[in-house]
């Protein structure tokens, strides 16, 4: 089973590819801009901010970026489940390409809260964050909150990788009453032991492909990762398809569509996982006029 048909995300890919003004706020690593399998067209750099470009392709930050990237955002026939290229894709960077310890890079909340701001300001209506944070603090958790907040108030539905360590808990990202957080499912449909896992996770989350996903390589070869942060980018597409499909949808409509009342999942820690085409239907028979031809 392919990691597509695993959340019943190709049929909605076969219907399209997406809108350019369905915006996309890519809070992650740099990404390989020149790669022959990305569209300048529709991955964009915000502008006056740090460069979305990669310095240094074997980087981290860079090779995580692109991969994620890809998994938006590669030409169909790519290799990558290239989900949605027809969207546009805002790469606003807050992982340094200067990490040097082999570790997964990481940002400040003040830095995150920044960018997520910057996100909004230019459009995004989904935003898709892989991000382990760095030197927490009362009062900068307090500025993250703040912009989660802004976003509610905005209608920008955000995307969260659930983390990687296998704790039981959460954060200032995964425990906003407003994020979707996102833990790994191997492609028979089992959670996978490193995802974390918590009680706000299982109520608002899902989960979604995270063993063994291909994507883009910065180098220009292909590279399989896994993990929640392979994960977050099949429901950050699935957001922007039915987006594309339902343009008059709010906010509201696709999270309850996608995730339910989250009535079934209060008592587990474990979210159920992403079926896309499911969601579609829900849409189907709620927003009058809103299938696209």
């Amino acid at each position: 089973m392919s990691p597509l048909d695993l959340v019943r995300l190709t049929p909605l890919v076969d219907r399209n590819s997406g809108r350019a003004e369905v915006r996309i706020g890519l809070i992650d690593g740099p990404v390989a801009m020149n790669h022959p399998e990305l569209d300048g067209r529709q991955v964009r750099q915000i502008e006056g901010r740090p460069a979305a470009a990669c310095s240094r392709t074997n980087s981290l930050a860079c090779l995580h970026g692109t991969f994620v990237a890809g998994i938006l955002a590669a030409r169909r026939g790519s290799g990558a489940p290239a989900i949605c290229p027809d969207c546009t894709l805002l790469v606003r960077p807050i992982f340094s390409e200067d990490t040097a310890d082999g570790g997964m890079p990481s940002a400040k909340p003040e830095e995150l809260a920044q960018a997520i701001h910057e996100c909004v300001d230019q459009g995004a209506r989904v935003l898709n964050i892989s991000a382990a944070i760095g030197q927490p603090s009362i009062n900068t958790e307090r500025m993250l909150e703040d912009a989660l907040d802004r976003l509610a108030r905005r209608g920008v539905i955000v995307i969260v990788s659930a983390g990687n360590q296998g704790t039981l808990g959460s954060t200032a990202l995964t425990r906003h009453p407003w994020v979707i957080p996102v833990i790994s499912y191997d492609l028979r449909g089992r959670p996978m032991d490193h995802s974390n896992l918590g009680a706000s996770i299982g109520r608002r989350g899902l989960g979604a492909p995270g063993d063994g996903v291909s994507s883009l390589g910065a180098d220009g070869k292909p590279l399989t990762l896994g993990g929640t942060s392979a994960a977050a980018p099949f429901v950050t597409g699935a957001v922007a398809l039915l987006w594309s499909e339902f343009p008059g949808a709010s906010a509201a409509d696709i999270k309850l569509a996608m995730c339910g009342s989250g009535v079934r999942r209060s008592n587990t820690v474990v979210p159920p996982l992403l079926d896309a085409w499911d969601a579609y239907r829900k849409l189907l028979g709620a927003i009058p006029g809103g299938r696209t031809v």
